[in-house]
């Protein structure tokens, strides 16, 4: 399944001796672990903002936890899939960790709002999206290599010479979730629109060379590690940020069985979208799975219909057995444990003799619907609840906020930006200026972005010793 191609990087350096006692996906596996991106992930929200408390998880614990399902998705299927038992077939489960590890880095502070934020003020310029810029970040922003020496990574005549971390094709192309070039200028209207951007065009050009050669593949291009990311990004979603809010006691089991007919309607909505399951989901199909789910833990005591007067006694133990799995540790570890080992058991391999790297990796149905309905009830309920939408919509005009700040040519809002990102501002043309001030912006972790915005709009006396 993987040639000498897979290994090669987009720029050959030979200023330093390769060891050979790693792998080449092994020293991509370090280059990642030890990125600033990948440290600032602790400061950016998963659901919970960090400053609520120190125990519920972050980007940084949630792409942790992906990776190790990640990596035992792939053991796994090498051990059970027939075609994988040849050794040239096997799948390589330290990629699928690092595409897991690498999965949310360019998520930008505040979550979906900030996302979205950022995407409006970029629409005539590139446009914003979390996955693109996570393969910016890889191949153009973190300053490990360059194709030459130059300190700002941009030379005289404007041209780029940063390569990142100047990882393997094959890791690159496991990060390539949406295989879409987003357009460079869209209408104020439009969508946010997943994909890559075209700055990175050459890069995703070569990886498709190297990792698919001159195959006449058809349909979208995404590898085999890379399908398993996004399912063990599922998987993670779905039962880790439920174990969080368990512990928060935003939701207890009673209220996905006592779902209101609104959300049972929003969730079925949004798993029947192409996205998703693609099939009409009803209400009623929703209900089901979620008492699937929640059924033993929630249950009401058996028997025959209860008289009137003792139905208060029966919702009173009903209630208390939801509470239990909210207040005790163990139990909501067994839970979240449970499921996530039924649906790593549950996932699949279709092979692509053809082009193995292509070979399609799935959740069967039973497993794929628990999985859609659990991620979608979680957002819906979680996620847009109130308590949590409030601090995100506050991100949002954070964001926008600072990027018009720092766009603000009138006032030289350009010189707001720390000395490397201004000195790369003042080196690029035109029109890709817009693209460094999103790039500074969309690295901020959720902490330094509202003391960023403290510092511009704050009436309150702030510091000039502290560096930006």
């Amino acid at each position: 399944m993987y040639s000498p191609d897979d290994a090669e990087r987009f720029v050959r350096l030979r200023r330093r001796r390769e060891d050979n006692y790693r792998t080449a996906w092994r020293r991509d596996y370090g280059r990642v672990i030890h990125s600033p991106a990948f440290r600032r992930l602790q400061g950016k929200t998963q659901l919970f903002p960090g400053i609520e408390s120190d125990f519920f998880r972050n980007r940084l614990t949630h792409s942790l936890e992906a990776a190790q399902i990640a990596k035992a998705i792939a053991t796994r299927l090498n051990s059970t899939e027939k075609f994988l038992q040849d050794p040239k077939n096997k799948i390589e489960p330290d990629i699928a960790e690092i595409a897991a590890l690498c999965h949310d880095l360019g998520h930008p502070p505040f979550g979906h709002n900030g996302e979205k934020a950022l995407d409006e003020c970029m629409k005539k310029y590139g446009g914003f999206e979390g996955n693109a810029q996570t393969l910016r970040i890889l191949v153009r922003l973190e300053k490990r290599e360059n194709i030459s020496e130059h300190p700002t990574g941009i030379d005289d005549s404007g041209r780029d010479l940063r390569c990142g971390l100047n990882l393997t094709a094959r890791v690159l192309a496991s990060v390539l979730k949406y295989d879409n070039e987003i357009p460079f200028e869209r209408k104020p209207c439009d969508a946010l629109e997943k994909g890559y951007y075209q700055s990175e065009r050459d890069v995703v050009q070569w990886v498709k060379q190297q990792v698919v050669a001159r195959l006449d593949f058809g349909g979208k291009f995404k590898t085999v590690e890379c399908q398993i990311m996004d399912i063990a990004d599922d998987i993670a979603y779905s039962t880790y940020d439920l174990e969080d809010a368990l512990k928060a006691k935003f939701f207890l089991p009673l209220d996905a069985i006592a779902a209101s007919q609104e959300i049972l309607e929003e969730v079925s909505q949004e798993v029947s979208k192409p996205g998703a399951l693609g099939v009409r989901f009803t209400q009623h199909q929703v209900k089901e799975v979620l008492n699937g789910i929640f059924g033993g833990v929630a249950r009401l005591p058996p028997g025959k219909k209860l008289a009137a007067r003792r139905d208060l006694a029966a919702a009173n133990v009903a209630y208390r057995t939801s509470l239990r799995l909210a207040n005790d540790g163990h139990l909501r570890v067994e839970f979240s444990s449970e499921l996530v080992r039924k649906f790593i058991n549950a996932v699949r391999l279709k092979p692509n003799a053809d082009a193995p790297a292509l070979s399609q990796v799935y959740l069967v149905p039973g497993a794929r619907m628990r999985v859609e309905v659990l991620k979608r009830f979680n957002f819906i309920s979680l996620i847009m609840s109130p308590r949590l939408k409030v601090a995100e919509f506050r991100g949002g005009d954070i964001v926008k906020t600072i990027f018009e700040a720092l766009a603000d040519q009138s006032n030289d809002g350009h010189r707001l930006l720390p000395d490397d990102f201004r000195m790369v501002f003042e080196r690029v043309e035109q029109h890709q200026r817009r693209r460094v001030i999103c790039d500074f912006i969309a690295g901020m972790t959720d902490r330094y972005a509202l003391e960023f915005y403290g510092r511009l709009k704050s009436e309150n006396p702030q510091t000039i010793f502290k560096p930006l």
